[in-house]
């Protein structure tokens, strides 16, 4: 039997083969890093490093890499077999925001960012810019994750109750007339009848998802699934037992926390304590 030969001379790490393609195909378009950069809207020094393999990227970088380059799920998918991410990030997330559209009710608790369903466009841009979002690229995710708020209006609407770490409310924009507005759409939204906000104050003291941002899904058929988050990755977790044990955890932060109406009054509070603008 002859010996099977390579077809390509390509590495065949998986880390190195994802490397050498996003230079393969930048050097095709005949593109510079600086260019490439302004063009998607990401500094052009973490390109260069994601080149010679240094860093890997997130997985919305690489998607917007993927559709510069006329080459749909192919890096995403280099990057996850790179990443040793066989479980598919993009197959997970498409997932979670399907069972998020039919969920009769969520429970969220977050850590250091409001969710995005209660955030204004303005909030939304200056915490994506922070993460190193610029131009189109910046834009789009805006206009995903403030649409998504459609999601909590009419009359079929979930249920959402949102806990928030008042870390959260205390790291104010730096734009203080669009603070106020976040704030003000806060204090809104808090009123609608299917939203329910809670503060979690400092003086609760430690708390067992003091690291963890999470969602819980009830859905129709009677199952609850949870979603856990970061500035990195998303994880769907759809094992029942691991999924009770997350929401004992939630359970005992929510007992921990300032009842709605002192909540309201809390963030009304804030509001007022906001220097006058001259």
């Amino acid at each position: 039997m002859s010996q099977r030969r390579a077809i390509t001379g390509r590495s065949q790490e998986p880390r190195q083969r994802f490397a050498e393609e996003l230079r393969t195909l930048r050097a095709a378009s005949g593109m510079s890093l600086r260019a490439l950069g302004e063009r998607l809207g990401w500094d052009w020094s973490l390109f260069g490093k994601m080149e010679k393999g240094e860093t890997l990227g997130s997985p919305e970088v690489v998607q917007a890499l993927d559709t510069h380059y006329g080459t749909p799920g192919l890096l995403l998918a280099l990057w996850e077999l790179a990443a040793g991410d066989h479980t598919q990030f993009r197959e997970r997330y498409r997932r979670y925001m399907a069972l998020e559209a039919e969920a009769v009710s969520l429970w969220h608790f977050a850590v250091s960012v409001l969710p995005g369903l209660l955030q204004t466009p303005g909030y939304a841009r200056e915490v994506l810019t922070a993460g190193g979002l610029r131009g189109k690229g910046l834009d789009q995710q805006i206009d995903a994750r403030t649409g998504r708020r459609e999601l909590l209006e009419g009359e079929g609407a979930p249920r959402f109750r949102t806990i928030l770490s008042e870390a959260v409310l205390r790291t104010a924009l730096l734009d203080t007339l669009e603070w106020r507005g976040q704030l003000e759409h806060l204090a809104e939204m808090a009123e609608r009848p299917n939203i329910i906000v809670q503060v979690l104050p400092f003086s609760a003291g430690p708390y067992g998802l003091d690291s963890t941002d999470v969602w819980f899904l009830r859905l129709r058929r009677g199952q609850t699934v949870a979603y856990t988050e970061n500035a990195h990755r998303g994880d769907l977790i759809e094992d029942s037992e691991a999924v009770e044990r997350l929401q004992s955890a939630y359970d005992a932060v929510r007992d921990l926390a300032l009842t709605p109406a002192e909540s309201q009054k809390f963030v009304l509070r804030m509001l007022e304590e906001m220097p006058c603008e001259p």
